[in-house]
């Protein structure tokens, strides 16, 4: 199946200049969400041994946590700012339209475990360079991201060079 054909681009969106990929168009497509996190999962298999998967909200979990389950490993949320109910630790990021803080309770990586990155989209690679912070300053190893969709032309890709990446997309 070609995923990429299965994305809606939507000109404009959130604002003037920005062209948004929809991802909701394979969500709501039963075949082509079942192929889409069986390509992750492969490219996943491809990093070796691991703990944990990694998300950040909101579509990181959509993707992490059917990844998660179907791997047999447990799931790691990473959120924005005062949605997490226990101790956290911080990070300030920049987005490509501002500026944003992302948390991870305190207690959710153990020193030396794996960690595995899922997220529905590479764009810039500025949040996942702040995930990245959080998993490491909680002692945890990153052994490999992995993206549904990449935009290629932003050049993310090389702000994560010292790690694994993989995506399923390519813009």
């Amino acid at each position: 199946m070609d995923l990429k054909s299965k994305l809606r681009e939507v000109m404009n969106f959130p604002k003037e200049g920005i062209n948004f990929i929809d991802i909701t168009t394979v969500l709501q497509d039963a075949q082509a969400l079942k192929e889409c996190i069986d390509a992750m999962k492969e490219k996943i298999e491809t990093f070796g041994d691991f703990d944990l998967i990694v998300g950040p909200e909101s579509r990181g979990f959509i993707f992490g946590t059917p990844l998660a389950y179907v791997m047999g490993k447990g799931f790691i949320p990473i959120r924005k700012k005062g949605k997490l109910p226990y101790k956290t630790i911080n990070v300030e990021y920049q987005l490509e339209y501002g500026k944003d803080i992302l948390e991870m309770h305190i207690d959710a990586i153990k020193e030396g475990q794996k960690i595995v990155i899922v997220d529905d989209l590479l764009a810039t690679g500025g949040t996942t360079e702040s995930n990245i912070k959080l998993v490491e300053q909680l002692g945890g190893e990153v052994v490999g991201i992995v993206y549904f969709v990449e935009l290629s032309f932003l050049n993310g890709r090389d702000r994560l060079k010292n790690y694994n990446v993989e995506s399923i997309v390519q813009y």
